[in-house]
C-alpha cells in the first residue's frame, strides 16, 4: 500500500464502475481499522501523524468509491476524461431541452402528487445514465462517453435537489 495508489489499489478492488458496495464497506472498515491513529499511540507522534494521513486517505478513497456517480467521475479521470465540470458545461441540445420541460413542469406543479411524478422521471434518467457511464466505463471503455453522462448526471442531481426543495416548500410542518 502507498499514499499515491489510485483509489481502487488502495481498497484492492479492480479498477472498474460496477462494484459490490458491501465489498467496498469492509474493505474499508478493514482498512480504516488497520491504519487507525490510536493504534499507534505507543510509537510516538510521527507514527500518529502518518497513521492520519493514512485514515484521512482512506477515509477519501472510500467516500469516492462507495458513491456510484463519484466513482464514474473518479474513473473518467483516471482514464484520462476529467470530468471538468465547472469548465465544461456543453450538454447535447436534446438534455438541455428535457431539462427545461422537467423545470417548467416543477414550476407549473401545484402539489406533492405532480411534484413526484416528475422527480419518478428525474431518477429513472439518472438510473439510466447512471447505466450508460458504467457501460461505457467497464465494456467499451469510453471515458469520454462517459464523462458526457457523468456532466449530465450532476446537473440532474443539482435539479433533483430543486425538487426536494419544492416539496418541502410545500409540507405544511415547515
Amino acid at each position: 500500500m502507498k499514499l499515491d495508489d489510485d483509489d481502487f489499489a488502495l481498497f484492492g478492488l479492480p479498477a472498474r464502475f460496477e462494484q459490490d458496495s458491501a465489498e467496498i464497506a469492509a474493505r474499508w472498515k478493514a482498512l480504516a481499522a488497520k491504519v487507525h491513529p490510536d493504534k499507534f499511540a505507543a510509537e510516538g507522534a510521527a507514527s500518529q501523524r502518518l497513521a492520519m494521513q493514512w485514515s484521512l486517505r482512506v477515509n477519501e478513497a472510500y467516500q469516492r468509491l462507495k458513491d456510484p456517480l463519484k466513482r464514474a467521475a473518479y474513473l473518467c479521470e483516471l482514464r484520462g476524461a476529467p470530468i471538468e465540470a465547472n469548465e465544461n458545461t456543453a450538454m447535447p441540445a436534446a438534455f438541455l431541452m428535457e431539462q427545461m420541460e422537467w423545470r417548467e413542469s416543477l414550476d407549473e406543479a401545484r402539489d406533492s402528487s405532480a411534484i413526484l411524478a416528475i422527480d419518478r422521471e428525474v431518477a429513472s434518467r439518472e438510473r439510466s445514465l447512471l447505466t450508460q457511464a458504467g457501460t461505457a466505463l467497464d465494456q467499451r471503455q469510453q471515458p469520454q462517453e462517459a464523462a458526457q453522462a457523468v456532466r449530465a448526471l450532476m446537473f440532474l442531481t443539482r435539479f433533483r435537489a430543486d425538487i426536494d426543495r419544492r416539496l418541502e416548500s410545500l409540507d405544511p410542518a415547515t
